[in-house]
């Protein structure tokens, strides 16, 4: 004879709940979409511009600008403490060299692709001819060079920090950056050394593996926010720049995002699919970190949910992800070192009436797949963008024409870039058979934390090398 029981529910949960679906990161993030997009309109509509924000475009312009710098501060920390532990973690990986050497290769073979996509565009659609609109004025921003590349993989401190002081009507000020490939190149120095010290360098290393972890925590709190942060960028982005501005540029707009989405929707799931894998979990388990990128236009900025994504949903292990998608996000950017200046470049010549051959489009070729680590730390795209332009001899000039709807272009980009820095990962994790596929098919819920609860349960979320089990992901998506 059995009994049965029932438990009565606790006091205060009779009440109205919110659906499931109204919890998850991805529906939190296309709300604020939309919250941020209406917000934007009535700015605009109120008087807000650039030169002189109201309160609502301030606040909005506030918002945006305070979340990026929340995110851009922990990046230094991050890649610093992530590549140094990913190194150590590497000599747990019988194949390390292999790993690397496939992980430039992919890099190479999908940025090649990309770039060819952005050349038959350019061909095809004319986007510089018969625009109606004429050059009012030269740029006169940072431009791109080989050899400024080359000396400036040399750190010139220890944290790869630089500091630039601009004085205006008598005051100074001074703003610091950081350069983040010297950063890789300073970590890279730094694992290689802790690895051949051996045994010294374990309290060295067991200290920064526990730094990385904490500032992983802080990092998921920043990125827990995100819809918050997208209120105030897409909002803002719409006050300032409207999506009006697109108008006299409206054939090179179309290009470039029929570029990115050829490369997203198309390029991409074909590779997924021939290495055997599933196109909607691919999509599915990338999707939160491309959301942020969208709205971020950072992927630095996007770095740690990047690298969660590819580990806890696309099952890549965190030994080889944690080097990979650091390298990914400063030299992995199919949107804005592919796509863009090949499109753009062809843009220009076509705008000046220079007539291109096929060697200057094989140099453009050449220049997007061999130095998109050019962009990194520096302005990104319209860097790369001069670099392109100084190597097929073409006038820089033409950079500023495209610089009004720049912003706009570049959520697109950082979207396609933060999506291929993922897919690299997992392609390679793939041929060398280290992928975790019931990871990679695991039920998804839309939330990138959803782990967090039972890494607390088990403590596995605590140790910051330790590859999260399928069985634990799964479980974790059935309790939501």
């Amino acid at each position: 004879m059995t009994t049965q029981t029932s438990t009565p529910s606790p006091a205060g949960n009779t009440g109205f709940r919110l659906p499931k679906w109204a919890g998850s990161f991805g529906f939190q993030i296309i709300a604020a979409l939309i919250v941020g997009l209406g917000l934007g309109l009535l700015a605009k509509y109120t008087g807000s511009t650039k030169a002189s924000p109201n309160a609502l475009g301030a606040t909005l312009q506030t918002i945006g600008s305070s979340y990026v710098s929340l995110l851009q501060t922990a990046v230094v920390p991050l890649i610093f403490t992530a590549v140094v532990s990913s190194i150590s973690n590497l000599r747990q990986v019988s194949n390390a060299a292999k790993l690397a050497w496939n992980t430039l290769l992919w890099f190479a073979i999908t940025s090649l692709v990309a770039v060819l996509i952005g050349i038959g565009l350019g061909v095809l659609l004319q986007p510089g001819a018969n625009t109606g609109i004429t050059q009012e004025a030269k740029y006169s921003g940072k431009s791109g060079d080989w050899w400024s590349f080359l000396v400036g993989l040399f750190p010139k401190n220890f944290l790869g920090l630089g500091a630039s002081t601009t004085v205006t009507d008598g005051v100074a000020t001074t703003a610091v950056s950081f350069n983040v490939l010297q950063i890789l190149v300073i970590a890279i120095a730094v694992g290689v050394a802790a690895l051949k010290v051996g045994k010294a360098a374990e309290p060295f290393l067991n200290l920064n593996a526990s730094a990385l972890a904490v500032i992983q925590k802080v990092l998921w709190w920043i990125i827990r926010i995100a819809p918050l942060g997208t209120v105030g960028l897409i909002g803002n982005a719409v006050a300032v720049y409207g999506w009006d501005t697109i108008g006299s540029l409206g054939k090179f707009t179309f290009a470039i995002y029929a570029g990115l989405a050829l490369v997203l929707f198309v390029v991409y799931p074909v590779l997924v699919r021939t290495h055997g894998l599933s196109i909607k979990q691919y999509f599915s388990g990338v999707w939160p970190a491309v959301q942020l990128a969208f709205v971020s236009r950072s992927s630095v900025g996007t770095l740690p949910l990047t690298q969660r994504v590819t580990e806890r949903n696309l099952g890549v292990p965190r030994a080889y992800a944690s080097f990979a998608v650091p390298l990914g996000a400063t030299t992995k950017m199919d949107g804005c070192a592919a796509i863009y200046p090949a499109i753009s470049a062809i843009f220009v010549a076509q705008f000046f009436g220079v007539q291109l051959d096929f060697s200057q489009y094989v140099l453009i070729a050449l220049v997007s797949v061999l130095g998109s680590a050019a962009t990194a730390g520096t302005t990104g795209a319209v860097v790369m963008l001069t670099l392109t332009l100084s190597t097929l001899g073409l006038p820089l000039a033409g950079v500023g024409l495209l610089l009004a709807i720049d912003p706009i272009l570049d959520m697109g980009r950082t979207a396609v870039n933060v999506a291929g820095q993922a897919l690299v990962p997992a392609i390679v994790a793939k041929r060398q058979g280290i992928l975790d596929e019931s990871l990679y098919n695991a039920p998804r819920n839309g939330d990138p934390f959803a782990d967090d609860s039972a890494g607390a349960v088990d403590g596995s979320a605590t140790d910051p090398t330790a590859a999260p089990a399928a069985g634990g992901r799964a479980l974790a998506d059935a309790k939501a």
